[in-house]
């Protein structure tokens, strides 16, 4: 059947309403049109972008390459561009562009309200400054005390002073975690449940001193294990990389070790050395080439094994004997030692590394000056026979009360102890001191690992000035490697 337009239409002969299916093009190169009418017979697209995925409506295509007007074609404006359209063809219904919300014109901005500033008199603002340093005002009162600072010059250099102080009443915080925390943690654990199998009370302090230790080395970064490490004792010093001053302390460590049957690095032969420094040349000359996180770990497992050994061995293994070199200490005394070198070593790693460091918990601390101050007359009468020793001896019975030196440590851990200056089995008494000594317990401990010298020594003296001469010289005498 033949539409309206004939069969020889060109535009195919379904006509106008039907789109043409032949793919055949019109006279300007474009498809046949596919536009249908409405219900007034006017022509139109179907919808605004087309039904076929065309831009320029429902049935119109993109023409082709333009070359001139055809049939009395003209060129319009479509889409944004100037295209050419043939004639007769409306416009396709694209939606205009609308305008942004932001072109539009802004109102006025609200206006806060205006708060009025308080009036109070000078003396009252004055009055206030110290409330105004420690932020404790009013939002009002502040205001009026700001106000008023920028008339009065006295108020504001009285203002100035008070916040300075209220910096110095309250320091900031560290953001790192106090070392201690676990120990507290524990303690707090341990004090609700019991543990089944406790670590003895003369162990705690090396097992808080290697935490604080094994904390430190773990906040280390890789090139900080091979910082320059400054190690001094009384009759010597030597710089050293961090991992060295670890392998010092596993060498070392090894001695109870041995002592408890247990393996440790250098072994448990006759021929091994038992002397701290050498067995500490003998551990770098072997592990010299280890990487620092196998120094590390050997050195925390093997401190994890002693203790997890005499928890399990329980108090009777404290009077167990403990080789250092010439001289013998009970288990008991050696693990306080221990705990006492790891501290002062963990101070010149930090020292090193700028890593803040601080003094053992007051208890452990307590003991470690108590180990010392037991030791004292042993390594004084020592000097006394090398005749190092000035202040003259009397001769005193075993077990009697002879000659003293009052040592008074102060500070946290502190207490008195009576030095017995004739002999190492003498006993000390307040009644026989004839010389007393005062000084911190840090820096007392610091006296007697090395790091600093009886004359420099922040202490105070009264008495024989020959006693006390040698006591804090064999005080300072008791460091070693």
């Amino acid at each position: 059947m033949t539409g309206s337009h004939g069969p020889d239409d060109p535009r195919g002969p379904e006509g106008p309403d039907e789109p043409d299916r032949s793919g055949r093009r019109d006279d300007h190169g474009t498809p046949a049109d596919d536009t249908g009418h409405d219900g007034s017979g006017n022509p139109y697209r179907g919808s605004a972008y087309g039904g076929n995925g065309s831009a320029y409506g429902g049935g119109y295509d993109a023409p082709g390459p333009y070359d001139g007007p055809h049939d009395g074609g003209a060129r319009r404006e479509v889409g944004g561009s100037t295209r050419p359209v043939p004639p007769g063809r409306p416009l396709p219904r694209v939606p205009l562009p609308r305008g942004a919300a932001e072109d539009r014109p802004l109102g006025p901005a609200p206006v806060p309200p205006v708060t009025p500033v308080p009036s109070y008199d000078h003396a009252t603002l004055k009055s206030l400054l110290g409330a105004w340093a420690l932020s404790a005002c009013s939002p009002e009162e502040t205001a009026a005390v700001e106000a008023h600072l920028t008339d009065c010059a006295l108020c504001a250099d009285e203002a100035l002073r008070l916040r300075n102080a209220v910096e110095l009443l309250r320091p900031e915080d560290p953001l790192d975690l106090d070392p201690l925390l676990r120990a507290r943690v524990l303690e707090n654990c341990l004090g609700r449940r019991p543990a089944r199998v406790p670590v003895p009370e003369w162990a705690g302090p090396y097992d808080a001193e290697t935490a604080r230790l094994d904390a430190l080395l773990r906040d280390l970064g890789s090139g900080d294990w091979n910082a320059s490490v400054r190690l001094e004792w009384h009759d010597g010093s030597c710089d050293v990389t961090v991992a060295e001053v670890i392998g010092h302390l596993t060498a070392v460590d090894g001695l109870i070790a041995a002592a408890l049957g247990m393996s440790e690095p250098l072994g448990t032969g006759a021929r091994d050395p038992i002397d701290p420094e050498e067995r500490t040349k003998e551990y770098w000359y072997r592990f010299g080439d280890r990487s620092p996180a196998e120094v590390h770990d050997t050195w925390r497992e093997q401190g994890h094994a002693l203790l997890r050994t005499v928890s399990f061995a329980g108090r009777a293994a404290g009077g167990l004997d403990v080789p250092y070199g010439p001289a013998r200490l009970p288990l008991r005394d050696a693990f306080v030692d221990r705990a006492y070198e790891c501290w002062i070593h963990a101070g010149d790693i930090a020292e090193a590394v700028a890593y803040p460091y601080g003094p053992p918990a007051p208890r452990h601390l307590h003991r470690m000056i108590d180990l010392a101050a037991r030791t004292l007359p042993a390594v004084l009468a020592g000097r006394r026979r090398a005749g190092l020793a000035v202040s003259p001896t009397r001769l005193v019975a075993a077990g009697a009360p002879g000659r003293s030196l009052h040592l008074e440590v102060e500070g946290a851990g502190g207490g008195d102890w009576y030095i017995p200056l004739d002999s190492p089995a003498a006993v000390g008494t307040a009644a026989g001191s004839v010389a007393h000594v005062a000084l911190d317990g840090v820096e007392f401990c610091q006296l007697t690992a090395g790091h600093r010298s009886p004359q420099d020594l922040a202490a105070g003296q009264e008495g024989d000035r020959a006693v006390i001469s040698d006591v804090l010289a064999a005080a300072a005498g008791m460091s070693r490697m």
